[in-house]
């Protein structure tokens, strides 16, 4: 192949003429090595899709509070949209299958709520007295060497800390007005939430299937399939994320509650819904929960919370990932943190949840086009997108 066009023989001294319109355009086309022009190429191509993709960003960022229920819902009608199939497959009515999907999902989450409120005030007088004798455990061990720290000096900490408070009543105001602010958005949000998963799990595919009518006709069978790859991908990916999260869940709150922590079935809750989270929710609510083991419990305990936090994680990781996370779903490690880190950066706790199933979907699609899989299969299942993941076809 040339880097370099052949240029045409130079004219003579004193025979050279101006040039003008096509001949102007072709010499300076000439002079520009190959080179230097596929580059040129593909760098403006590059700035557009770096330019848009800024200007999805920054939509999605000042559309958050709508962009972010909505994909909530798209979650959780992943996980409930294949029961609705299942039930209608198996001779139920339409209308009763949705109903049921849906009072399933209210009593699910309604009933974690309802753990944790019942929990929390049983284990309550409980939690008051280990906390009382932390506090005086932490007073002790201050007094002790290496920081010697004697109850006066502690009480005029104590007394300095608190006039701060009191010099600050105007922030502590302002932040109540953050915190109903928030209140608000938060039942904003759950309120749209619901409405989004009604909608998609009574009407999803035909919501696709305008959504798909949006592009030119030629792309739209294309389309089509990789949304359905896309679809296939995520339910799977939801499947998977709920059994993991249930293992560590249990390994956890097990451990708890043989070491005797207060709230043992809360922590396991936690756990359960920051696995959804992949790698670094899990993580998170392991510490917590080894830290909570440090404050009521002792350094033994917590080292013995810390000794099961790690053997549920290697559990994880060694055993379940590889055995029921298929090609479909599986995302590479690295990959996973530094897609939690960026979700985290650019939305907080929302981005991270979404950041790992978002990375596994768009490498889906991406696939499904590359593989030109909808020439031959326009909806594909899951063996179909784990063929694509694994080998994709170029043309030669």
């Amino acid at each position: 192949m040339k880097l370099w066009r052949a240029r045409p023989a130079t004219p003579p001294p004193g025979t050279r003429k101006a040039l003008t319109g096509p001949d102007r355009k072709r010499a300076i086309e000439e002079a520009i090595p190959l080179p230097v022009e596929i580059a040129g190429q593909w760098g403006w191509r590059l700035l557009a899709v770096i330019g848009v993709l800024i200007v999805v960003g920054l939509l999605i960022i000042n559309l958050r509070l709508i962009v972010i229920p909505f994909m909530i819902a798209i979650l959780i009608s992943a996980l409930l949209v294949p029961f609705k199939g299942y039930l209608i497959k198996h001779h139920w009515p339409r209308w009763l299958a949705v109903l049921v999907s849906l009072l399933l999902a209210v009593l699910v989450i309604g009933g974690l709520v309802f753990v944790i409120v019942i929990q929390v005030r049983v284990g309550l007088p409980s939690i008051e007295r280990k906390s009382v004798a932390a506090y005086a455990n932490f007073k002790s061990f201050l007094e002790a060497p290496p920081f010697n720290i004697s109850k006066v000096q502690y009480t005029k900490y104590l007394g300095d800390l608190s006039s701060a408070i009191q010099k600050n009543t105007g922030v502590i105001g302002s932040a109540a007005g953050v915190v109903v602010d928030t209140v608000t958005k938060l039942f904003t949000g759950l309120l749209l939430t619901l409405f989004a998963t009604i909608f998609l799990v009574l009407d999803g595919a035909r919501i696709w299937r305008w959504v798909v009518g949006l592009f030119p006709r030629r792309a739209r069978v294309a389309v089509d399939g990789a949304g359905q790859a896309g679809w296939v991908t995520l339910t799977a990916f939801i499947r998977v994320q709920i059994f993991v999260a249930f293992v560590d869940a249990f390994g956890i709150g097990l451990g708890a509650l043989l070491l005797g922590l207060p709230l043992a079935i809360p922590i396991a809750i936690v756990v359960f819904l920051g696995s959804f989270i992949p790698v670094v929710g899990a993580i998170v609510t392991g510490i917590a929960s080894v830290f909570i083991a440090l404050v009521y419990a002792g350094p033994l305990q917590a080292l013995i919370m810390l000794g099961v936090v790690l053997i549920v994680h290697l559990l994880e990781g060694n055993f379940l990932h590889p055995f029921i996370t298929g090609n479909a779903v599986k995302v590479h490690p690295l990959a996973v943190v530094f897609a939690v880190a960026a979700g985290s950066f650019v939305a907080g706790i929302p981005g991270a949840l979404f950041a790992v199933p978002l990375v596994a979907v768009t490498n889906v699609m991406i696939k499904y086009f590359a593989a030109k899989q909808w020439l031959v299969d326009a909806k594909p299942d899951i063996k179909d997108v784990a063929q694509v993941t694994t080998t994709v076809k170029t043309d030669e």
